[in-house]
C-alpha cells in the first residue's frame, strides 16, 4: 500500500465498502452484546458527518468528545475527520474546569458528551466557552438539561440534509495527509495540559509500522476497555479496524473480568496495573490451596516458563519439554488462560513500566503481553516486544520508522513519521522539547544493549535525590513492591530525605479476607491497617520484596493509608499515574510523622 492508502478515513471507507454486511463493532445493549455492521456503521457516520456540516463547521475546526467508552465515540470520530475537522477527545473523569480549560484552548465547536456526568459538566462550563455553538448527548437516556446549546444525539442526526452530500464528498476527496487528525491534551503528572497536533501522517505511520510488527486476523475480536480518549486505545481503534477487527465497546470498566469472559477476545490493549492485579488474584488464590495443588501450579509455570525461555532464545525447545508443557497446559495453564476469556492472541501493553517478573508469568501461562513504549507525542508505539527473542527486562525493540538514540543524562531520543508536529499554540514548549537534530526529548532515561533493545530506567524529571546525595527512581521501588496482592498502589518518597519511606494503600479485600482468618477484630478500615499483625504482615512482605533493591534505595518506613489514591482528588492522571506533588502535599503530615519518629530514634540512641 503507498501511505496515502493508509489514510484512515480512507481505510475506513474501504473497509466499509469491501465488507457490507460483517461485524465492525460490537457493545451490549440491555446487558447482551450486539454487533454493528460495517454498512451501519458507514451510514451512522455519514448521517453524522452531513448534520456536523449543517451546523457550519469549517475545514479543520474542532469537534470534542467527553465520554466513556461506545460505538457512538468512533461514529463521531469519523464524522469529525469525514469533514476535515479535528477530534480534541477529553477524559470521561474530567472536571468541569479540566474540560472548560481544553474547550476554550482549542476553540472547540461542538461537544459530544456520554452520559449524564458530562453532559452536567458542560452545561455548567458552556458560558465560560463562547465559542461552544453544541452539546450533544450520544446516550439516548441523558436527561437534556433546560440549555439552548444542549440536544440528543437522534435530534441532532434528524438535522442532517443531502443538500449538503456534494460539500461532504468535496471534503472527503481532499482529504490531505497532513491535516490535523486531532489535539490531544498530556494530562502530565505537573503543569498545565498541553495540546499535542498529531496528523494523518502519523496515524498512517504506525499503521504502516504496526503491519510490519504484528499479524491481526480479519474477523477476531478486540476489547476496548482504556479510554478512548488516550492515545493508546484510540491509535489502536484505529489500527484494529484498518485490520478489520470486531471493536468490542466495554463502556463500565468495573466489569472487565466478566466482559473478558463473555468476548473472549483475541487481543486486548492494557495497562499495568491490568496485569498486575489478575497476578496478584491469582497467587492470593493458590497461597490458600492445599499444598498439592500448589506443587501442581508450580510446577505447570515452570514448565511454561521454561518453553517461553526457548520462545525468546529462538530455539527448539526437547521432546520431554514439549510434552510435559502440553500436560501443564491441560492441567493448570488452559484454566489461568481462561480467566482472559481463553483465546488472546496478544495483549498490547503500554502507559507504564511493566514488572519483569509479572511480564514472565503471563508469557509463561501462554498469556501474549506485548509490553510496549511510547507516548501521545509519538502517537502511542515507539518499541514493542517482539514475538520471538525478545528480552523481557526490555520495552522492546524499536518499531519500523523509529529513530531512537540516547541524548544527555541518558534521556531517550526519538525521530521519524510517528512524532508529533507540536504543541497547539505553545511554539516555545514545542521548541523546548526538541533537540537541534529534531528528535523528541520524552523526558525517560534510559540505554540501548548490543541487540538493539531499549531499556527505560526512570522518569529524568521524577528521579529523586535523598538528602544523602542518592540518586532513587521511584518507579523501579514501587514496582517491586506494588506487585504483592495484599498491596493495591504505593507511593514512594524520597526527594530531600534522610531515606526512602513510602505510603501504601493494601488490597482491602484481600486484607480483609486475612484478617477473618486469623479472627482480627476491627470496626472499620482505619483500625484495621492500625492493627500491630497487620502492620506486621505488610512490614514482612515489604522487606522481602525488595531485598534484590540497593539498601539506600528500601523503604525504611511506611504508612497504610485507609483509601485508594484517586482521579477526582487529583491524586492521579487519567492513566493512572501516581501525581506526586498533589500526593505530597496531601499527606504531608503522615509523611512527616515518618521522619519525626525516624528522627527521635536517632535522638534518643545519642542520649
Amino acid at each position: 500500500m503507498a501511505q496515502h492508502d493508509f489514510h484512515i478515513v480512507h481505510r475506513i471507507r474501504s473497509q466499509i465498502a469491501r465488507l457490507g454486511e460483517k461485524a465492525a463493532l460490537r457493545h451490549q445493549v440491555d446487558g447482551e452484546w450486539q454487533d454493528i455492521s460495517w454498512n451501519c456503521f458507514g451510514e451512522q457516520i455519514q448521517q453524522l458527518a452531513l448534520a456536523l456540516l449543517r451546523q457550519g463547521l469549517q475545514v479543520q475546526d474542532k469537534v470534542g468528545i467527553f465520554s466513556n467508552n461506545m460505538p457512538r465515540w468512533t461514529v463521531a470520530d469519523f464524522a469529525t475527520l469525514y469533514n476535515r475537522c479535528i477530534t480534541v477527545p477529553i477524559y470521561p473523569t474530567s472536571t468541569p474546569q479540566q474540560a472548560a480549560y481544553i474547550l476554550q484552548d482549542a476553540s472547540v465547536k461542538v461537544l459530544f458528551v456520554g452520559e449524564q456526568a458530562q453532559m452536567d459538566a458542560a452545561v455548567e462550563i458552556a458560558d465560560q466557552c463562547p465559542q461552544l455553538e453544541r452539546i450533544v448527548a450520544l446516550s439516548d437516556d441523558v436527561v437534556i438539561p433546560k440549555h439552548p446549546l444542549a440536544c440528543h444525539y437522534n435530534d441532532f442526526v434528524n438535522q442532517a440534509s443531502a443538500e449538503y452530500q456534494q460539500e461532504l464528498d468535496t471534503r472527503l476527496a481532499e482529504q490531505a495527509m497532513d491535516d490535523l487528525i486531532t489535539l490531544i491534551y498530556t494530562s502530565g503528572t505537573t503543569g498545565t495540559p498541553k495540546g499535542v497536533m498529531l496528523d494523518y501522517a502519523n496515524i498512517a505511520s504506525q499503521i504502516e509500522a504496526h503491519d510490519q510488527r504484528l499479524a491481526l486476523d480479519e474477523g477476531d475480536t478486540s476489547l476496548c476497555f482504556l479510554p478512548l480518549s488516550h492515545v493508546f486505545e484510540r491509535a489502536w481503534t484505529f489500527y484494529v479496524l484498518h485490520r478489520g477487527v470486531v471493536n468490542c465497546y466495554l463502556s463500565d470498566t468495573n466489569k472487565l473480568k466478566e466482559a473478558l469472559v463473555t468476548v473472549k477476545p483475541h487481543y486486548m490493549s492494557a495497562v499495568p496495573r491490568v496485569f498486575e492485579k489478575i497476578y496478584s488474584g491469582i497467587h492470593d488464590k493458590v497461597s490458600r490451596a492445599p499444598l498439592h495443588r500448589k506443587m501442581i501450579f508450580t510446577w505447570a509455570v515452570n514448565m511454561g516458563a521454561k518453553m517461553s525461555v526457548a520462545r525468546q532464545e529462538c530455539r527448539e525447545p526437547s521432546w520431554l519439554l514439549k510434552k510435559s508443557h502440553a500436560l501443564a497446559e491441560k492441567v493448570v495453564l488452559s484454566k489461568l488462560q481462561a480467566v482472559l476469556g481463553g483465546n488472546i492472541k496478544f495483549m498490547p501493553c503500554g502507559g507504564a513500566k511493566l514488572d519483569a517478573g509479572i511480564g514472565r508469568f503471563f508469557h509463561a501461562i501462554g498469556i501474549n503481553v506485548k509490553l510496549g513504549y511510547g507516548m501521545t507525542e509519538t502517537t502511542a508505539t515507539v518499541s514493542c516486544w517482539d514475538d520471538s527473542c525478545y528480552n523481557p527486562d526490555s520495552i522492546g525493540m524499536p518499531m519500523p520508522g523509529a529513530e531512537v538514540k540516547i541524548g544527555q543524562e541518558n534521556e531517550i531520543l526519538v525521530r521519524g513519521p510517528m512524532v508529533m508536529r507540536g504543541y497547539y499554540n505553545m511554539p516555545e514548549e514545542t521548541a523546548k522539547n526538541f533537540t537541534e537534530d529534531g528528535f523528541l526529548k520524552t523526558g525517560d532515561a534510559g540505554y540501548i544493549d548490543e541487540q538493539g533493545n531499549l531499556f527505560i530506567t526512570d522518569r529524568i524529571k521524577e528521579l529523586m535525590k535523598t538528602s544523602g546525595g542518592k540518586y532513587i527512581a521511584p518507579q523501579v521501588i514501587e514496582g517491586a513492591i506494588g506487585k504483592d496482592h495484599f498491596i493495591e498502589q504505593i507511593a514512594v518518597i524520597a526527594d530531600t530525605r534522610k531515606f526512602v519511606s513510602a505510603l501504601i494503600v493494601p488490597c482491602f479485600e484481600t486484607l480483609e479476607e486475612h484478617a477473618r482468618e486469623l479472627n482480627i477484630k476491627y470496626k472499620d478500615r482505619l483500625e484495621l491497617i492500625k492493627h500491630s499483625q497487620i502492620v506486621e504482615l505488610i512490614e514482612k512482605r515489604v522487606v522481602e520484596l525488595q531485598k534484590d533493591l540497593a539498601r539506600f534505595e528500601q523503604v525504611k518506613k511506611f504508612t497504610l493509608l485507609p483509601k485508594s489514591f484517586s482521579m477526582d482528588h487529583g491524586e492521579l492522571t487519567p492513566t493512572q499515574k501516581l501525581r506526586r506533588k498533589v500526593i505530597q502535599d496531601r499527606y504531608h503530615q503522615e509523611i512527616e510523622r515518618m521522619y519525626e519518629e525516624s528522627h527521635k530514634k536517632a535522638s534518643h540512641k545519642d542520649d
